[in-house]
């Protein structure tokens, strides 16, 4: 199978569909944990009291999360208008003004902690990922991102991470075979392990993980879509990467 070929079967999707129903229930969740049966304090203040806010930038950033922002405040209150000088993607600077809001002033402050906890959150993981996306620039490599996402905001930071450069990789256990140790100790081999994983799948790629060269090139003789190199120094990573542009079928 072609490198591209390979490449393209293992990107994962993540439907504007999927994003937008994830983002209503991630929102609604949020709002319902931190609101409860309602705000007390926001109370305090009069029923007709109108307000405006501005979201200012305190450290330079990789804009992320503007529609999550948006819909909790339209969650609270749709009387509350949210205006963006940016979008998802811009870099920002300290001082930046990147969204305007006016409306009921009870309800901005009962959604604002809320909006900017997915506004930070989404952000600082678009930014940590572009830093890393910079440091390989130029080189051919490509930035993956993991699993090992905030219960609840999978589908959020994935999208977080691929405004901030890198490509997605699984969105689940669904959607690719990642074959590890146990599984290969269970097949008898990672030839058989494979194997297994195509008959039992064999539209999802398939990614093996290996933990020395001599598995290297066993697993490239199997013609899987990727290789995971587990704690390679160096000198296995600079072999192993050898290794497979000397195969005829690289990973």
């Amino acid at each position: 199978m072609p490198d591209s070929q390979k490449r393209s079967r293992f990107n994962a999707r993540l439907s504007k569909e999927k994003l937008a129903n994830d983002r209503e229930r991630a929102v609604r969740q949020a709002l319902a944990e931190d609101v409860g049966s309602g705000d007390v304090t926001a109370a305090l203040g009069g029923v007709a009291q109108m307000a405006d806010a501005t979201v200012v930038v305190r450290e330079q950033a990789v804009l992320c999360g503007c529609d999550w922002f948006s819909q909790a405040f339209a969650e609270v209150d749709r009387e509350i208008h949210v205006h963006w000088s940016a979008k998802d993607g811009d870099r920002v600077a300290p001082g930046q003004v990147v969204c305007k809001l006016d409306g009921p002033a009870r309800s901005i402050l009962t959604g604002e902690r809320t909006a900017l906890n997915f506004l930070q959150t989404l952000a600082g993981t678009a930014t940590t990922t572009a830093h890393y996306v910079s440091q390989v620039e130029g080189t051919g490599c490509r930035i993956l991102d993991t699993r090992k996402t905030i219960p609840g905001l999978r589908t959020a930071q994935k999208y977080a991470a691929r405004i901030g450069g890198a490509v997605n990789h699984r969105i689940g256990l669904f959607d690719a075979i990642l074959i590890k140790e146990n599984h290969i100790a269970s097949a008898g081999s990672i030839g058989g392990a494979v194997r297994g994983a195509r008959a039992s799948s064999p539209s999802l790629p398939v990614e093996i993980e290996v933990e020395s060269v001599a598995q290297v090139h066993e697993a490239l003789q199997t013609g899987v879509e990727r290789l995971l190199l587990d704690n390679f120094t160096l000198d296995q990573l600079r072999e192993a990467v050898q290794s497979n542009k000397d195969s005829d079928e690289p990973a």
